[in-house]
This record gives C-alpha cells, structure tokens and sequence, in this order.
C-alpha cells in the first residue's frame, strides 16, 4: 500500500513539475508575453533548476533546449524511483531505455499541451470572445505556433475557423506515431507509467 501511495505522488508531482517545464519551453518558443502573471510564475518555479543548467546546455535558435533535458530527467528519474518503489529494490534497466522511453513521454506531454490548449482556444472563443484574461491571452499565444501554419494553408470560410479540426487531426496522428514508436522500442508495457 505505501509503494501505492508513493507511486501516485511521484507520478503527479512529477508530471505537475515537467508540465510547467514544458510550458516554459512552449512560451519561449511561442515568444509569449512573459509579462503575464501566469508566465511569471512560470519563470519562477522552473529557474531553480534550469539556471544551473543552462550554463551546461545553451539555447539555440530560439529553443530552450535546457528545459527540454529538465523535463526528460524529470521524467526518467520518476520513471527510475517509480521501478525502484515497485521492485523494492535498484531495477536493472539499461540507462539508454530509460532516457529514450522519457524523451517519447515528455514529446507526448507536449503533444497533449497543445491538444488541450487548442480545445481551450475553441471553448473561449464561443463562450467570452475577445476576452483579455491573462489566461486565455496566454494560452492562445501557446497555440499561434501550431495554428499559424495551417491557417495560412486553409481557405476562409466565411468568418469560419477550421483550422483546429486540422491541428486535431495532426496532433491526434503524432500522438499515435508516439505511441508506436514506445511500442517500437520495446517498452510498450512501460507506456502505461
């Protein structure tokens, strides 16, 4: 009961921690406004730990690619204490796996970042249209770049936006790619973690 118990805290503790990571990954590279009041909090939970490592690992071309190896250790070492918390013991899994299996699951985090924030983008425009919550300002910002693209390939339809259709169809065929590609690797049984 208590590698239960444990289990459960380390899964949401470690997927709360990674998602605003994540987002912190998808606001600079959305080049949101980090003025926002959720944005800061965002700066301000993740610079304990990205500080130090960004003076290991740089940024480039725009992508902060210290939190994206945040986010994976965050993951692989969940993953890492999880095994430990079930087997009572050090697991022997080979460090490579466990590095390739928390790189698939911290794409797939950020896959399911962008699905929810497009459905959130859709939902306030129909209820408060051209609200100017720091939220909803934010989360849109989020999406601009998936949305842009296929704006610009999608005909207007008369004041009709179907480009979300489009990135749901997108995000939803990545997300299966991801998941076949877990499998792929051998660690399908771990994908449920």
């Amino acid at each position: 009961m208590l590698a239960d118990i444990l289990i459960t805290i380390l899964l949401i503790a470690s997927t709360f921690y990674m998602t605003i990571v994540l987002l912190r990954f998808l606001l600079q590279l959305a080049r949101a406004d980090f003025y926002n009041p959720i944005s800061q909090f965002v700066v301000k939970a993740t610079n304990p730990l990205l500080r130090p490592l960004r003076r290991i690992i740089p940024g480039w071309g725009g992508i902060d690619g210290a939190a994206l190896v945040l986010a994976v250790l965050i993951q692989a070492l969940a993953f890492f204490l999880i095994l430990v918390a079930m087997n009572s013991g050090v697991p022997a899994i080979n460090p490579i796996t466990l590095l390739v299996w928390a790189a698939l699951n911290v794409l797939d985090l950020i896959v399911k970042i962008y699905f929810w924030s497009v459905i959130a983008v859709v939902v306030v425009s129909w209820i408060a249209p051209g609200s100017h919550h720091s939220a909803i300002q934010l989360v849109a910002q989020i999406t601009e770049p998936v949305m842009r693209p296929v704006r610009k390939i999608m005909p207007s339809m008369g004041g009709l936006d179907l480009s979300p259709i489009i990135v749901f169809l997108i995000l939803n065929v990545v997300s299966v790619v991801i998941d076949h590609m877990k499998i792929g690797a051998g660690m399908g049984a771990l994908a449920g973690m």
